[in-house]
C-alpha cells in the first residue's frame, strides 16, 4: 500500500511539473516586433510615452521589442526576424536605396504587419532628401503641405465600427493637442478609411483645414496587413484610453492576433 501511494505522488508530481511545463511554455515569446523611433526633435517626449507603454504591452501579450533609432541597419535580413515593424513618429525620409527595397520588399511578402503612427506620413521633399513615390503611394497617392504649428483639439469619428482595429472604441474621441497634417489631397479614394477628425470641432478652431480628413487607414493593396495612425505628438495621448486601445489593436492585428 506504502508502495502504491508513493508512485501514485511521484505519478502526479510528474503531470503537474510536466502541465506546469507546458503552461511556461505557451507564454513565451510568439512575435517579435521592431520599433523605429524618434530620438530627438519635437517628437521626443512623445517617444519617450511610448517606449514604457509598448514594453508593458509585449510583456502582456508574449512579445519581444527590438529599438532602432534609425534605418541603417535596416535590410532583408533584418526585417525577416520581425513579425511587425512600428513606424514610431519616423518619416519616410533619409532611408538608403537598401533599407527602401527591403521595407517594400516586407510590405508584399505578407510575412509581418506594419504600424505607421504620425511623422510616417511626412511625405515631399525634406531636408535635401526627394520624396520617395513608393511611400506616397502606399499612404494613399499623398503629399504633406501643412499642419497646425500651434495645435488643437479634435474629435475624431470612427467610419469602420467593424473593423478588428476598432473594436472597443467610442464612435467619436477626443484628441487633444495634436498637429493635424494636411496633405494635398485625401486619401480616401486609394485607402481603406477606418476613421477622419471633424475639422468643425477644432479648439481653438484654425484655417489650416482640408475637408475630407482622414486620420487612420489601411491600404489593402499590399499582403502584409497595414495600419497608419496620424495622431502621435502629445505623450498624453497614453493617458487616452480610446488612443492606446486604437494602437493595441492596431498593433495585434498587423500581428494576425485578432
Amino acid at each position: 500500500m506504502k508502495n502504491s501511494i508513493i508512485i501514485i505522488t511521484l505519478f502526479l508530481t510528474t503531470f503537474l511539473f510536466q502541465t506546469n511545463c507546458g503552461a511556461q511554455k505557451s507564454k513565451k515569446t510568439r512575435f517579435k516586433a521592431l520599433v523605429l523611433y524618434e530620438n530627438g526633435g519635437h517628437h521626443l517626449a512623445y517617444t519617450k510615452a511610448a517606449k514604457p507603454w509598448l514594453n508593458k504591452l509585449a510583456i502582456g501579450g508574449s512579445f519581444t521589442i527590438d529599438y532602432i533609432e534609425n534605418t541603417k541597419t535596416i535590410n532583408e535580413k533584418l526585417l525577416k526576424q520581425y513579425q511587425v515593424f512600428i513606424q514610431l513618429d519616423y518619416p519616410p525620409y533619409t532611408w538608403s536605396e537598401e533599407s527602401m527595397q527591403a521595407f517594400q520588399k516586407y510590405m508584399n511578402s505578407g510575412k509581418g504587419g506594419w504600424v505607421g503612427l504620425h511623422h510616417a506620413t511626412l511625405l515631399g521633399e525634406f531636408d535635401g532628401y526627394p520624396m520617395w513615390k513608393w511611400f506616397s503611394d502606399f499612404m494613399g497617392g499623398i503629399k504633406f503641405v501643412n499642419y497646425i504649428p500651434d495645435f488643437a483639439n479634435g474629435k475624431v469619428t470612427i467610419e469602420d465600427k467593424s473593423h478588428p482595429v476598432t473594436k472597443g472604441i467610442p464612435t467619436d474621441f477626443l484628441i487633444k493637442k495634436e498637429e493635424w497634417y494636411i496633405y494635398d489631397k485625401s486619401p480616401r479614394q486609394n485607402v481603406h478609411i477606418l476613421a477622419s477628425v471633424d475639422e468643425s470641432t477644432y479648439d481653438p478652431d484654425s484655417k489650416i483645414k482640408m475637408g475630407d480628413h482622414p486620420v487612420v487607414w489601411t491600404n489593402n493593396h499590399f499582403a502584409s496587413r497595414n495600419i497608419y495612425i496620424f495622431m502621435g505628438h502629445s505623450p498624453e495621448l497614453f493617458e487616452n484610453e480610446a488612443y492606446t486601445t486604437l494602437l493595441k489593436n492596431a498593433i495585434f492585428w498587423v500581428m494576425k492576433r485578432n
